[in-house]
């Protein structure tokens, strides 16, 4: 997901760094149902917690929740119901159930599983961009939340085109023809936009046919299209302009040094400065394949 940042951007890393310390992952307590905090994206125990790498700036958030299944709760409740019934001859009421709900919730965490996804943010402070591998929305939302808390001033919007990614995907479908740069790959998802709401989707199959063309035709708009740039990188991008599937193909590791004798930090920066190396000239192009960015008032 990609992201403008408007105004507040530290101005240097070592400003960042003492910033988000403040807000440093801690696990979750015995009787703490969340956790959110930011660790070091190297995996590096108390290390840096921004990393520079050929000026590109990488953070990483950490969510981590405890596992508390809906319909054991429910059970020991009923339990509970059941003996307040027997033993007082009256049934709980709703304001009571939540009370006995929120009371099992507290007990039974100690001993629930915890669950962990970690998110990783990408900066580029030359272009301005901001970049997160979440993989909703809501995830997405969770992390510019915590970044805003931990840099005053900061405000971020989500990068806008003059063209709707759904309506430029239609017409290279039915031109039959990607973008200059893009090549069209065998996966899309076409979706009605009347009440009907059918969907077709098509995977592991040509694009380039009438029948595609007739979809379009109908009226159905494409929700996600599979693409490949420079032969490089090949991606799927959705309506909400986001790139899922990011995969970095062969011609962008040739002549670059093997990971046969890296230390970890050598992988490390290998992989960072690969990503964003390629991604940094992959974006500025899909905008203009968009039409170009619509920049904040």
């Amino acid at each position: 997901m990609l992201y403008r940042i408007a105004a507040g951007w530290p101005s240097s890393a070592a400003t960042l760094e003492r910033a988000l310390q403040d807000a440093r992952f801690v696990e979750c307590g015995a009787h703490q149902e969340k956790s959110v905090g930011w660790i070091e994206p190297r995996g590096q125990e108390h290390g840096a917690l921004v990393e520079v790498v050929a000026r590109q700036w990488i953070m990483k958030l950490m969510i981590e929740v405890k596992v508390l299944p809906a319909s054991v709760v429910r059970r020991k409740v009923d339990e509970q119901v059941e003996q307040i019934e027997a033993s007082t001859g009256r049934k709980p009421g709703k304001k009571e159930r939540r009370t006995l709900n929120e009371d099992v919730r507290l007990a039974l965490l100690p001993l629930a599983f915890t669950k962990q996804a970690s998110v990783m943010v990408w900066v580029d402070p030359v272009s301005g961009f901001l970049v997160t591998d979440a993989g909703s929305q809501a995830k997405a939302d969770e992390v510019m939340t915590w970044l805003i808390k931990a840099v005053d001033g900061l405000v971020v919007q989500l990068v806008q085109t003059q063209q709707s990614a759904a309506g430029t995907m239609a017409a290279w479908l039915a031109a039959k023809e990607g973008p200059r740069d893009f090549s069209v790959d065998r996966e899309c998802e076409l979706k009605a936009a009347d009440e009907s709401r059918a969907v077709v989707r098509y995977t592991r199959h040509a694009l380039d046919t009438d029948e595609v063309s007739q979809h379009i035709t109908m009226g159905k708009m494409p929700t996600r299209l599979a693409l490949t740039w420079g032969s490089r990188v090949s991606f799927v991008l959705t309506e909400q302009l986001q790139l899922k599937k990011v995969a970095f193909l062969e011609t962008v590791f040739e002549g670059s040094p093997g990971a046969s004798g890296d230390t970890e930090d050598d992988a490390f920066d290998a992989d960072v400065a690969i990503a964003t190396g390629e991604l940094r000239k992959l974006l500025p192009d899909l905008l203009e394949a968009l039409g170009g960015e619509e920049l904040p008032a």
